[in-house]
């Protein structure tokens, strides 16, 4: 046979080695991470629930998912095995000493763009009383200024709120 020929089954039997070779490392990290559990952990199950490891056993976990509250899980349920830093920012709301070289991002976003002087004026945004009746004044002169509409009489004539149902 050519070489030609076979290039094709070659190249995806490579192609199959290396997507199972990735996969077999995955399966291998995981495993090695789930070995590594020891009671006091804190963990995110692949459902995306934290908690903490109280007991080990073969193939399964117990859990304390709440205070008080404890449940078995199987070890392959485990998704991550966090650092308590991490663990203790997620679940407890406790921060760990940051760098005050790190940049401070506002939680809202008006002091990013107020500019200085603009403090001073306000836009009114309301409608005001005034803008409705010479809305409604000029909407009235505009009907009558129509040159179709000068011949008819005024009874006949639709108003900018009139439809044609009687």
């Amino acid at each position: 046979m050519n070489i030609v020929t076979l290039l094709p089954f070659i190249v995806l039997i490579g192609a199959m080695f290396l997507m199972t070779r990735s996969a077999k490392n995955k399966q291998r990290q995981a495993a090695q991470m789930r070995d590594q559990l020891q009671p006091g952990t804190g963990i995110r199950t692949i459902g995306g629930m934290y908690a903490t490891v109280k007991e080990v056993h073969d193939d399964t976990l117990l859990l304390e998912v709440a205070p008080g509250v404890h449940a078995i899980y199987a070890k392959n349920s485990v998704g991550a095995v966090l650092d308590d830093a991490e663990y203790n920012r997620i679940v407890h709301g406790i921060e760990s000493e940051h760098d005050d070289d790190a940049p401070v991002v506002p939680d809202d976003a008006s002091s990013l763009t107020e500019a200085e002087g603009d403090d001073d004026r306000r836009v009114d945004m309301t409608k005001g009383d005034a803008a409705d009746e010479t809305g409604a004044a000029g909407a009235a002169d505009a009907d009558a200024s129509r040159p179709e509409d000068a011949d008819a009489k005024p009874e006949d004539r639709k108003g900018s709120g009139d439809d044609d149902a009687k």
